[in-house]
């Protein structure tokens, strides 16, 4: 009976000490939430002392990823705002908005009052109605460790001739969420996905939205047929005709155990149509098999809409994801989805001009002639394969980062082939710049030039930010054009050891005594101390994979 007794003793016990832990822990996680909303009211309390707009002509935006880039509706601009930088031991958030002049190849830096709260992993369309307007709606305010988040589910109008924020209050709108789809589909906006996390859990969305332009309100869709599972960062485009919208691949994270986490790397593809008079609309969800080539699964790639209505996803990141750890497979090809005839294509370039014009006057004469001749038979019998370029920058702090990039080759299975611009495009001898692979980069199309700018890739436990400036022209498909390269002054990265090491320094001998008494306790820590920072880690590089 004794022996009973002491057990269920220590079970009781056990079982108070896991309730007053968890109490502990909702209780740390509204303090913080709270906290959170404090700093988010610091920021709005400034910017309403702001009167008046306030434009600077400045250098390219600091380094960031997950913000949103814009094409303007009727002018050669761009619109970045907001996003967010980690520099290894704080996250920054932005609420800055920017102009770029594609003509004049300029960055304008725009203050205007009663702006949106600083953001990142929102979402931003643009409408032509009223001289042109951004919609921006959602996205999430992380804490200064990256580990606690506060989701928005506020929508917010810059009226872009005016140059004026306009908060919209319109209740029956989406929750809280980050890493959701907003797109234009004739005269509403269409919101889908996302998720949601806390200390105490996560949620991933499949839930779909709609707001009207016309009467400023939101209702929620209930479409018929086998939706998509609930995911973030997926790539949403309208079809051609307005009447839907085409839903490919995302991301999402389940609890396998009671604290371990799996993500899932999504690449299915799905319709959602409306049919209907107006007044009288049915959705509906159908699954979407397309033809060619699909991406490799991927999560974290950029996404923009190109002429024609084709899709342009590039970059983006596959991980190998083990028990304590992620390691990162990043990108930087481009694949593009024709939305008219459903079929995926790889987008290869096809290099400049110049080199074929130098081949054509070889022809002209002679010796040149039959070694041009002998040249194109080379490259008839055996095309050119995969060139691998290797850059080298050192950044302020004196790290060597090295950047690998595979250039591909050639290949038969061209989108040229398909009916399109068939020319004898072979790849140019020099090798192409482009873009160094990268996810959550920021995207947008004007005039058929795809714009590409910052994002962020991994190399080991150091995470580097990019604020590069990139422009394709679609159409042609010949080279990237380098429109602001990468400044290594940018790249900051502070580790936790070192901080720690310096506060070891400054307590000196005299603690000396005291660690050699608890040497073996501090050894066990260290260990559980370890394991918990590396799920720690994962945890949270899981979490910005499904952000953009």
């Amino acid at each position: 009976m004794g022996k009973k007794c002491k057990k269920e003793k220590k079970l009781k016990g056990a079982v108070k000490t896991a309730v007053k832990m968890e109490k502990k822990v909702s209780k740390r996680s509204k303090r913080e939430e709270e906290d959170l909303e404090a700093l988010i009211d610091e920021f709005q309390n400034l910017d309403a002392k702001k009167t008046q707009v306030v434009e600077t002509i400045c250098p390219p935006p600091s380094p960031r990823l997950n913000a949103s880039l814009s094409a303007h509706p009727e002018k050669d601009e761009l619109i970045l705002f907001g996003g967010e930088y980690f520099n290894g031991k704080k996250t920054y958030l932005y609420n800055d908005l920017f102009f770029y002049n594609i003509k004049k190849n300029s960055w304008v830096k725009s203050e205007i009052p009663n702006s949106p709260p600083p953001r990142c992993s929102h979402q931003a369309v643009v409408v032509p109605q009223g001289g042109g307007q951004l919609w921006v709606f959602g996205g999430e305010f992380a804490s200064p460790n990256g580990e606690r988040f506060y989701h928005y589910k506020d929508l917010w109008v810059l009226h872009l001739g005016t140059h004026t924020w306009e908060n919209i209050k319109s209740p029956g709108g989406p929750s809280g969420r980050s890493g959701h789809r907003m797109v234009l589909s004739k005269r509403q906006l269409l919101v889908f996905g996302g998720f949601h996390e806390s200390t105490r859990d996560f949620i991933y969305y499949s839930d779909v939205f709609s707001f009207s332009l016309d009467t400023y309100s939101w209702s929620r869709l209930s479409p018929s047929g086998s939706a998509p599972s609930p995911r973030s960062a997926c790539q949403m485009t309208s079809t051609p005709d307005g009447t839907g919208v085409i839903i490919y691949g995302g991301y999402s994270k389940v609890r396998v155990k009671k604290d371990v986490e799996k993500g899932t790397i999504h690449s299915d593809m799905f319709l959602l149509k409306c049919e209907g008079k107006e007044g009288q609309e049915k959705w509906s969800w159908s699954r979407v098999n397309p033809s060619g080539n699909k991406p490799p699964p991927r999560s974290g790639f950029s996404l923009a809409v190109g002429p024609a209505g084709r899709a342009v996803l590039f970059g983006g990141v596959c991980d190998e994801e083990e028990e304590e750890s992620l390691e990162g497979n990043f990108y930087n090809d481009l694949y593009l989805y024709d939305t008219v005839k459903n079929r995926w294509f790889p987008g290869l370039l096809r290099g400049s001009k110049t080199e074929k014009k130098k081949r054509q006057r070889g022809k002209k004469g002679g010796v040149e002639r039959e070694c041009a001749e002998k040249e194109e038979e080379r490259d008839k019998v055996a095309p050119e394969g995969p060139t691998e370029v290797i850059k080298e920058i050192v950044t302020e702090d004196g790290t060597l980062m090295i950047i690998k990039e595979v250039i591909p080759g050639a290949t038969e299975e061209e989108e040229g082939q398909d009916g399109e611009e068939e020319e004898d495009d072979a790849s140019a001898s020099a090798p192409l710049v482009e873009p160094c692979p990268r996810s959550s980069a920021m995207a947008t199309v004007r005039q058929g030039k795809l714009f590409l700018y910052g994002g962020m890739f991994e190399v080991g436990d150091r995470q580097f930010t990019l604020n590069d400036f990139y422009c394709l022209d679609l159409p042609k498909m010949d080279q990237w054009e380098v429109l602001a390269e990468m400044d290594p002054k940018t790249q900051e990265w502070l580790e936790e050891s070192d901080s720690e090491e310096e506060e070891e320094e400054a307590g000196g001998a005299e603690g000396n005594e005291e660690e050699d008494e608890s040497e073996e306790e501090s050894e066990d820590e260290e260990g559980k101390g370890l394991l918990l920072i590396l799920e720690m880690k994962k945890s949270i590089q899981q979490c910005r994979r499904g952000r953009l």
